[in-house]
């Protein structure tokens, strides 16, 4: 199985005495990364369906909700799939609602499909809803619905009056 041989003997090498052959160039190791969007350009975040995430979100990129989220949402463009569940108030410059929103919607263009439903006010620039989206709640329309915070003497509904005021 082993044998020795004369290549681990001490001594002057017979090939290092021929020239070398261009070796192949080197390619990349496989862990190597190479995005395939544009720099500063990441899809999107996509919370599958079967998970549920209690607490805020915060990022300047894109989300895809297909799962349940207990907790205010913040992005660039927001996407609540069909089976997507969120309790709390979502702010984004882009929001599609495929699925259901129990909370406060702030956002430049805020689209509910034929799918929706949403419970809550939607504070908007510009809103597109289709025949077939169930909602339930007020709409208005800012110039710029994202500077804005909770309008002065507004109540959350699952936060006590007397906790509200405190803010």
């Amino acid at each position: 199985m082993f044998s020795k041989s004369r290549i681990n003997e001490p001594g002057p090498k017979a090939e290092a005495e021929k020239p070398k052959a261009p070796e192949a160039p080197l390619t990349k190791p496989s862990m190597d990364f190479t995005p395939t969007a544009p720099k500063g350009k990441a899809g999107a975040s996509v919370l599958s369906s079967d998970l549920t995430v209690v607490g805020n979100l915060r990022t300047t990129g894109d989300i895809q909700v297909e799962g349940t989220v207990e907790g205010d949402i913040r992005a660039h463009l927001l996407t609540v799939g069909e089976s997507a569940t969120i309790r709390g108030e979502i702010v984004a410059d882009d929001i599609v609602v495929n699925g259901r929103v129990i909370g406060r919607v702030r956002g430049l263009k805020v689209r509910l499909t034929s799918t929706a439903r949403v419970e809550g006010d939607i504070i908007h620039k510009t809103i597109a809803i289709e025949s077939g989206a169930h909602f339930e709640g007020s709409v208005q329309r800012q110039e710029d619905p994202l500077a804005n915070g909770r309008p002065a003497g507004a109540v959350r509904l699952d936060t006590p009056a007397s906790a509200a005021d405190a803010e």
